[in-house]
């Protein structure tokens, strides 16, 4: 499996305040994948910035999953809910492009979804935007598994 895109959509600086004063680390969320389907997101906490993006992408290399696609969108609507984060995602013609705000932007650049209209709803966390859409792209199912999973045939 080759990682062509490698994108970090948040960095949080998070403060413990101790009895000598504050202890500073970092959290990084960070989001992999082949633009071809296959994508994968992971969280990095460390005491430096660097640290915590090399740990968030070797989690996301952890949790690779594969997008069912049809061509350059996704197969039919789905809305995708973590916490209280929700992301609707609508397939677009071919040509349309990737109308997507920034963190359910870089999940599905990294997918390879090059066609899709989405709007995120509620919660502006980008972490529960990310994991949203996430569990919305696993939801998703193309015609051939549905059947499969009904036993039918092509036709019946």
């Amino acid at each position: 499996m080759d990682i062509k895109k490698e994108i970090v959509v948040t960095i949080g600086r998070v403060t413990k305040v101790v009895k000598g004063g504050k202890r500073f680390s970092f959290n990084a969320l960070v989001v992999v994948g082949d633009c071809n389907g296959t994508v994968g997101v992971g969280l990095g906490k460390a005491k430096e910035v660097q640290s915590a993006i090399k740990k968030g992408t070797a989690s996301a290399k952890k949790n690779l999953f594969t997008v069912s696609l049809k061509n350059t969108t996704i197969p039919h609507e789905i809305t995708g809910a973590y916490g209280a984060g929700r992301v609707f995602m609508k397939p677009a013609s071919a040509g349309t492009g990737l109308i997507a705000g920034g963190a359910v932007r870089s999940v599905l650049l990294a997918a390879g979804v090059k066609d899709v209209l989405t709007k995120s709803l509620r919660s502006p966390n980008p972490f529960n935007v990310v994991y949203a859409t996430i569990d919305g792209l696993q939801k998703l199912r193309n015609r051939e598994d549905v059947e499969k999973l009904r036993g039918k045939t092509k036709g019946n």
